[in-house]
């Protein structure tokens, strides 16, 4: 009997690539040719050499990784107790408390900081720095985590009743075995929280001032006029090989954390 090779199970995947050509791709593909492309339409980079001799870029563009590596480390900071705790629960009887955690994100994007702009209006917490890293904060928090508590949860117990065994304090197993391990669910809950926020511009429109803006709105204040295609494709262009390079350091730290416990690590 011969097998039908219509409904490979390759097939499937044909959809999926299809989507990423169409709206992956090719926009990224018109991304570098408007950022390489010069005045006179042949290749050049004098597009990059003016958004780098911009001061108002520069600016942007450092206050926006401020702001990305600060609302990231407070959702670190946040985050990883509360998955620990969570984790800890015997039967996983509080995974239900991770859920909750998930709920806001069922509602709307725009609603919920509107929701949360108001908030703070009442508390008196006004519109600035402060006011656009809980923001950024609220909304990420669940990506942070939500990979932290997977990893966690699904961690290989026998790890940590061989440290207890070998006479390893509370504090020395969770250093020495619980946060080694943990470490790949923190480096996916840094890269969804950390990369995002270049392009979340909303956030900071809303909750902050001119002093907060990133610069995902820059880039699209200059997609809006033809003439400057070329500064947002570039600045895009660089934000783009920021997130390339985050991701690269981001695997080499989890490759590099998984390696002492493969031959045995000391306690």
């Amino acid at each position: 009997m011969k097998k039908n090779k219509v409904f490979r199970p390759t097939a499937f995947a044909f959809p999926y690539l299809a989507v990423t050509l169409v709206f992956v791709i090719v926009p990224l593909i018109l991304v570098m040719i408007y950022a390489f492309r010069g005045e006179d339409g042949g290749f050049s980079f004098e597009n990059f050499v003016h958004v780098f001799s911009e001061e108002a870029y520069r600016t942007a563009l450092l206050r926006t990784i401020g702001i990305a590596f600060l609302a990231t480390a407070v959702c670190l900071l946040i985050a990883y107790p509360v998955a620990y705790i969570l984790s800890q629960a015997p039967f996983n009887k509080w995974a239900i408390l991770a859920l909750l955690f998930v709920v806001p994100m069922w509602m709307n994007f725009m609603l919920r900081i509107l929701a949360l702009n108001n908030l703070l209006s009442m508390l008196d917490i006004p519109k600035g720095l402060l006011a656009s890293v809980i923001g950024l904060v609220y909304d990420f928090f669940p990506y942070m985590l939500l990979p932290i508590y997977t990893v966690l949860s699904n961690m290989d117990k026998s790890y940590l009743e061989a440290s207890r065994d070998l006479g390893a304090s509370d504090f020395k197993t969770f250093w020495r075995v619980t946060f080694p391990l943990s470490i790949p669910g923190i480096i996916s809950g840094i890269s969804m929280v950390f990369m995002p926020i270049f392009s979340s511009y909303a956030v900071t429109d809303m909750l902050g001032t001119m002093s907060t803006s990133i610069i995902g709105s820059k880039i699209a204040v200059l997609f809006t006029d033809p003439i400057t295609y070329g500064d947002g494709a570039a600045l895009s262009f660089v934000l783009l090989l920021i997130v390339l390079v985050t991701m690269f350091i981001g695997s080499l730290i989890s490759r590099r954390s998984a390696k002492p416990l493969k031959g045995g690590s000391k306690v």
